[in-house]
């Protein structure tokens, strides 16, 4: 960072769209733990921190009454959970822009927390309303983004606020540089040989991504539900698995552009099956391209598991983005599983590695291998579509 926060009371967009059960209690406070180094070094160094974020789709999910459900969607569930974490006391802004935020950013004295309630409880947030903008800019003397998750959305707080602040008043934060600096050490200068392990439901969804991997890796592994259109593509039979009958055509391209490009593609040679999407359900182990009737496949099979998890421990860069089944589901677990122990092997190994994305990134926290991968992105689409070379909003918006 930049600044010098010593006297200046910086406004900070953070990332703190965290899970929240019934109660309102955090599931997972990743997001929160990742931020807190930024907070706490501006505080060091003199200055106070205003911190703004959004939590859910509040207006997506309104009360009966058409009113906004504050009570499911404040922010202030999280001031205690983050008083714990950065060890001060951390004030509460029941508006972002409204009266109650202005008089305490007024009053915010150096070394002070204050977070702002929920900003899209305004629809202007997703708008990208330049006068919202100005409002949330002049609560501080200085502009700082650390929420590389939201990095990819114009939005007021994310975006338009900076352009209020000179180059000499706003700056990416610790965790937001790290992540800029970590995809660019795999796009730009990854020592090869380079697997990039792709998973999830649709190819529509990775296939910019799978593009992209083209220009820098030497294999490409598919798994998830993504790997049956391509099996399709390639004549095979998938039972029930889903596909897109409508990405068959793009799947069989794509194999002809990485054969071109002297990229290898390693699609699952087995697969395990189930006669219903539930996690009761009667399962076999059958070939992905031998898929009988009735049968869907949930996740990659022993044989497949085997042969990626190979490539995986000869690379010297991985990237990772996507489950390799439906791994909520303890049957359809282990291809996964057995991904994300590669990953971790080949990088205690030497090899840099990076996950990003949700479901990559539950398996790594799940099994306690968080520390023996070289990065967790928590950037989830701002990470995908800044693989796909990209030019984020948020960034743009500080860098320009």
């Amino acid at each position: 960072m930049k600044i010098n926060f010593a006297g200046k009371k910086a406004l900070v967009r953070v990332d703190f769209n965290v899970p929240l059960d019934k109660q309102y209690n955090i599931t997972d406070d990743t997001r929160i733990r990742e931020a807190v180094p930024t907070i706490l070094e501006i505080l060091k160094e003199g200055g106070s921190v205003i911190l703004m974020s959004h939590l859910g789709r509040p207006l997506e999910k309104l009360n009966a009454d058409g009113s906004i459900n504050k009570e499911k969607f404040t922010l202030n569930h999280l001031v205690k959970h983050l008083k714990k974490k950065l060890k001060v006391k951390v004030q509460f802004a029941d508006d972002c822009v409204g009266k109650s935020a202005v008089k305490k950013a007024a009053a915010l004295k150096p070394g002070e927390v204050l977070l702002l309630e929920n900003t899209r409880f305004y629809p202007e947030e997703e708008k990208g309303d330049e006068a919202f903008a100005k409002k949330l800019a002049n609560l501080a003397d200085v502009y700082v983004n650390d929420a590389f998750g939201t990095a990819h959305r114009a939005h007021a707080s994310t975006t338009i606020v900076a352009h209020n602040f000179d180059q000499n008043h706003k700056c990416f934060g610790m965790l937001m540089e790290r992540e800029i600096e970590n995809a660019d050490k795999v796009i730009k200068n990854s020592v090869k040989p380079v697997t990039c392990v792709t998973g999830g439901a649709k190819v529509s969804d990775k296939l910019l991504l799978l593009e992209r991997f083209l220009d820098f890796a030497d294999n490409i592994i598919i798994g998830g539900a993504m790997a049956y259109t391509f099996m399709l593509a390639k004549k095979g039979q998938v039972g029930n698995s889903l596909v897109e009958q409508d990405r068959v055509k793009t799947a069989k391209e794509f194999l002809a552009k990485a054969k071109a490009a002297g990229v290898k593609v390693f699609l699952p040679k087995d697969s395990v099956c189930a006669d219903k999407f539930a996690a009761d359900a009667n399962t076999l182990v059958a070939p992905s391209n031998l898929i009988p009737d009735g049968y869907m496949g949930l996740d990659i099979g022993p044989a497949a598991a085997k042969t990626f998890a190979g490539v995986i421990r000869k690379s010297q860069t991985i990237i990772w983005n996507g489950p390799m089944g439906v791994f909520e589901m303890p049957a359809f677990a282990e291809g996964t599983k057995t991904v994300a122990k590669a990953v971790a092997s080949a990088t205690k190994k030497g090899a840099y590695s990076m996950v990003g994305g949700g479901d990559s990134v539950a398996a790594v926290n799940q099994l306690k291998l968080t520390k023996k991968v070289s990065f967790v992105s928590t950037g989830g689409g701002a990470m995908l579509e800044y693989l796909e070379g990209k030019e984020l909003p948020g960034i743009k918006a500080i860098r320009n």
